[in-house]
């Protein structure tokens, strides 16, 4: 039989609630108390009604110290202490003359003077409503601390976000930029087809990123999908020059990962590898499970890193082919990438980037393994044959 999730309420998730249930538990157990030290003394059954008596006046003293001590709490701590020790003061010397009156009544017959009856019950009183009062600001320092850090922790959560955002959304205006500029040129040479197909791609590209939040992750099939418009777009002003090839195994098609991470990456190899050869390159993506980890290869078959350059300084360090211009906005592309990776998974990520063995760059990224069961509909992609290839 399928058994209900049970989540645990906090004890102090509802603090009215759980000011009645110590309100109660706190003075039933004094009261046990009191009843089991005039028993072991030899008292009659009926000091249980002093006891009572007693324990009740205590409990409505508290409540109207809780009420005092709630407006005493958010002061300044010299008004607080201050009014709280006069104020207990006099609940502590009002709470004595009720009990030590009732006990009076209650043994009429005795030569023992009301003074030193007073005197009797003062410090047993004091002991009880000190101890409550100190218990009532201990807890509730303690929940203040508890809240302050709950809105430290929100407050962080949003800021990790809103930087997340600005890092993502600092990844598209170059992209941008030059998608219009090549659709410009269509349409003043008249080629009303493929600047009809870019636009139509283009609308489908900016729809993903409008759709899905900055700090989303995606399935790997969706970011090849978004990745594939992005190149069809690409391919219009490329041709033949860019080839891609696709190695996405079926183990990590549902696997999690931040959307629009491979863009820039992308976007650097057609900088870097394609628009510099006549031959252009090929870029390959390549995604594959690796003990507990995503791994997912950008490389491409371009000229790759400068003899003797060092791979971790190549977001300072443009790569071959690179115009003055274009560099800014590849040290921003990498820098983003590392950035989001870092705050989005701390240390349990891997970022690399190196030449190739028989040539061109390869930018690894290894992120841990999380895959999503229920997978939403797939990034369409329009049809056109204007962008097939």
């Amino acid at each position: 039989m399928a058994m209900l999730p049970l989540r645990p309420t906090p004890f102090f998730g509802n603090k009215n609630r759980a000011f009645w249930r110590l309100q109660f538990l706190g003075w039933g157990g004094a009261m046990l108390l009191r009843v089991m030290s005039g028993l072991a003394n030899g008292q009659p059954l009926s000091f249980l009604v002093i006891v009572v008596i007693v324990t009740i006046t205590g409990f409505s003293i508290s409540l109207i110290l809780s009420v005092i001590f709630r407006t005493l709490i958010h002061r300044r701590p010299l008004l607080t202490w201050g009014v709280t020790s006069f104020v207990l003061a006099i609940a502590v010397g009002l709470y004595a003359f009720i009990d030590s009156w009732v006990i009076s009544l209650y043994r009429s017959g005795s030569d023992a003077g009301f003074a030193p009856l007073f005197l009797g019950v003062f410090y047993l009183d004091l002991t009880l409503l000190g101890a409550w009062a100190a218990l009532y600001y201990a807890i509730n320092f303690y929940i203040q601390v508890e809240e302050q850090n709950d809105q430290l922790l929100h407050l962080e959560k949003q800021a990790i976000s809103a930087q997340l955002a600005m890092l993502r959304y600092q990844l598209n205006p170059h992209f941008l930029f030059n998608t219009l500029n090549s659709i410009s040129t269509l349409v003043l040479l008249k080629q009303t087809e493929p600047a009809n197909a870019m636009l139509s791609r283009l609308s489908s590209f900016l729809r993903y990123t409008l759709i899905n939040e900055p700090t989303a992750r995606v399935t790997v099939a969706q970011e090849v999908e978004t990745l594939k418009l992005y190149l069809d777009i690409e391919r219009m002003r490329f041709e033949e020059r860019l080839r891609t090839e696709f190695r996405i195994d079926d183990a990590v098609r549902n696997a999690l990962m931040p959307s629009l991470l491979l863009q820039p990456l992308v976007e650097n190899a057609i900088k870097y590898a394609v628009s510099p050869l006549e031959e252009g390159a090929q870029i390959t993506i390549d995604a594959q499970l690796v003990g507990q980890a995503l791994r997912v290869t950008v490389s491409d078959t371009g000229p790759g890193l400068p003899a003797g350059t060092d791979a971790t300084t190549l977001i300072d360090t443009p790569r071959e082919g690179a115009s003055p211009q274009s560099t800014d906005s590849t040290r921003v592309g990498l820098a983003n990438i590392r950035d989001r990776l870092v705050q989005a998974y701390g240390e349990d990520q891997r970022f690399d980037i190196a030449n190739r063995p028989e040539g061109g760059l390869a930018v690894v990224i290894e992120l841990p393994f999380e895959a999503r069961e229920d997978v939403p509909a797939q990034v369409s992609r329009p049809r056109n044959p204007a962008l097939a290839g």
